[in-house]
């Protein structure tokens, strides 16, 4: 008998499903949706005034100690910054930008602008510091036209601002002012006095009123700016709030929820279902400055080392590199679990092997395993439209529509394409009608792009799996459809821990074949020669790697032997995957179309009769 799951109360997955002609279907959750706020500014407001010491921020100084923001004190900081935008005339057809990371400062100037009905901009730090044209910077700054762009260190990025027209633009730094640029220290806001004009703003924030331009990058050309409004976020905080019955009895046995985390808020992840999330719930939300790269991630370690999380919402690569640390340090995974509820990943798939290992290190720290819950949606549905609220023993599910959403599921030749309607829902693309057109169906569904099939259509309750992205699967030479993004997850899987991602090869081709990045983190503990461990190319090129690959490929194909499942070869690539050329976002959703153009030289590799010593034939 397997150890029971660590205890939490989900709503109930009645569902109801509207079936029309042609196999189309509408599902919706029985429970409707609860009242939520009408502006994101109110639990800002609540909490400050019901816990006004209870810690809403906390991020490391430069001596390694934690410098903390409580709500009471959060919501004088938001007032201050509020009353300083009204101050230079700006309202909502303005525009304030954020170029930098997260911070303390971040939060507050972003929930600063929207309290004066300033809609707020915060855009990748990948296009001012990764960049070398900065040509998508360029483009994001001339279509938003921001009257204030905040930087958390001038001296960082003086060389993206001086590749922007600033006339009119007043520049907000933290520390270090830029060269050569008049700049304003942000501690001039905080000083601002606050009159009754913030009030008045606060009032005149509706559901309809614009909160955010976040940007997605789309599958070709430069970025989109998806209006997001108070309404979307309102509505799906709630959505997600409405799913875990236990927290209220939580927070009066435990206090405030506590959250430890990276993900940009450039995204709509960690932007919205992360800080937007840890507001409405009232949680202390730490800022984590590590990353899931090499050198970097040891700051996630030290902190979670120190912070025991209630909840922890990250991507899969994070997840392995965490439970890759924590099965070498005991502290760390006591840490970890002490007071965890369950964990959350998105972005990508996780793999059926790492989740197992996940539960085994769970198992022996708490003698129960954890639940993984994932949810699934996109930056235009802010974001979650459909979530995994069960225990389930595997991986890949996206779940069911949440509490207000509708789903249509419209039939294709072999999977069902998903279009989403509900309160959380884009009202479309800034300054672009033609791509807002597009976006939406008949009937008002956004069409999100991506298909999914029933887990058990017999038990549609089960709800829904992953099935790739409709404009990525493709066809072989003989007519067949190649699902793409689920055959990718497979070979991620099969090929565990060695591959991080993969882009699936054979259009108008004989057969599948698929171009795969390693895996560095995984790649030592199949690489165990040490004397092939001295490089990447080193372990690329080991006889252990190739064979690993060819074992689980081989088993891979034995389970799926059609021809649209089974991969022939795989190249693995060193480069990694470029942001300028549009092949992954910095969350790290790798974008397939781009990816084979950029390096159709490699495809070319992969199908050369004979190939190269560097494809593995399978």
């Amino acid at each position: 008998m397997k150890p029971p799951f660590r205890k939490v109360t989900y709503l109930s997955n009645e569902i109801g499903i509207e079936r029309r002609d042609g196999g189309e279907m509408i599902l919706r959750l029985a429970e409707p949706l609860a009242d939520y706020d009408h502006n994101m500014i109110v639990p800002l407001r609540k909490w400050a005034a019901a816990e006004p010491d209870t810690l809403w921020l906390a991020q490391r100084g430069p001596d390694r100690d934690w410098r903390k923001v409580t709500y009471g004190q959060g919501l004088g900081h938001v007032n201050a910054i509020a009353a300083a935008m009204l101050a230079r005339g700006l309202g909502p057809s303005d525009a304030v930008m954020v170029l930098s990371g997260n911070s303390v400062e971040h939060a507050l100037m972003m929930y600063g602008a929207i309290a004066a009905g300033v809609p707020v901009s915060s855009i990748s730090q990948a296009y001012s510091l990764m960049s070398m044209d900065h040509a998508k910077l360029v483009y994001v700054f001339d279509m938003i036209r921001p009257k204030v762009i905040f930087v958390q260190n001038g001296r960082f990025f003086e060389a993206a601002l001086t590749k922007l027209n600033l006339d009119g633009c007043e520049v907000v730094y933290v520390q270090d002012a830029p060269g050569g640029l008049p700049a304003t220290d942000f501690r001039d806001l905080l000083a601002t006095p606050i009159g009754p004009e913030v009030d008045a703003a606060f009032a005149a924030l509706g559901p309809d009123s614009v909160c955010k331009y976040l940007f997605t990058s789309g599958s070709t050309g430069m970025p989109k700016a998806v209006i997001n409004t108070h309404r979307m976020l309102c509505a799906n905080v709630r959505m997600a709030s409405q799913l875990v019955l236990d927290q209220a009895a939580w927070r009066a046995a435990e206090g405030a929820p506590v959250s430890v985390d990276w993900l940009p808020w450039s995204h709509t992840f960690g932007g919205n279902a992360n800080l937007h999330g840890a507001l409405y719930n009232g949680a202390s939300l730490y800022i984590d400055d590590g990353r899931p790269l090499p050198g970097l991630f040891d700051e996630t370690i030290a902190n979670l080392r120190e912070i025991s999380p209630t909840t922890y919402m990250n991507v899969p690569v994070a997840f392995s590199m965490l439970l890759s640390a924590m099965e070498k340090d005991e502290v760390l995974a006591k840490s970890f679990f002490a007071r965890l509820k369950f964990c959350a990943y998105g972005g990508a798939a996780l793999s059926q092997d790492l989740w197992e290992r996940f539960q085994i290190l769970a198992v022996k720290v708490t003698g129960e395993r954890v639940i993984f819950t994932t949810g699934w949606g996109a930056t235009e549905t802010a974001p979650v439209a459909t979530s995994v609220f069960r225990e389930s023993e595997r991986v890949g599910m996206i779940g069911l529509p949440l509490p207000g959403v509708e789903l249509k599921l419209v039939p294709t030749a072999h999977t069902y394409e998903v279009r989403v309607r509900g309160p959380l829902v884009t009202p479309g693309y800034y300054l672009d009608p033609q791509k807002t057109a597009d976006a939406f169906d008949e009937e008002g569904f956004y069409k999100i792009g991506d298909a999914a099939k029933f887990l058990d259509p017999e038990h549609p309750e089960l709800g829904l799996v992953f099935d790739g992205r409709v404009a990525e699967d493709f066809k072989l030479d003989t007519g067949t459809w190649v699902q793409a993004g689920r055959l990718r997850v497979d070979l991620v899987g099969a090929a565990a821990p060695a591959i991080q991602d993969a882009v699936i090869c054979g259009h108008d081709r004989k057969f599948v074949a698929a171009l795969a990045w390693p895996n560095w983190v995984g790649l030592p503990k199949v690489v165990t020669d040490e004397a092939a461990q001295g490089s990447l190319d080193t372990m690329l090129n080991s006889s252990q790697l190739v064979e690993h690959v060819r074992q689980g490929v081989r088993a891979h194909n034995k389970a799926n032997p059609g021809s649209s499942t089974v991969i022939r070869r795989v190249l693995f690539m060193a480069e990694p995957a470029s942001l300028d050329g549009g092949e992954i976002t910095d969350k790290g959703y790798i974008n397939q179309k781009a990816a084979l153009t950029r390096r159709a030289h490699l495809v070319e590799k992969l199908y050369a009769d004979p190939p190269g010593n560097d494809v593995i034939v399978i």
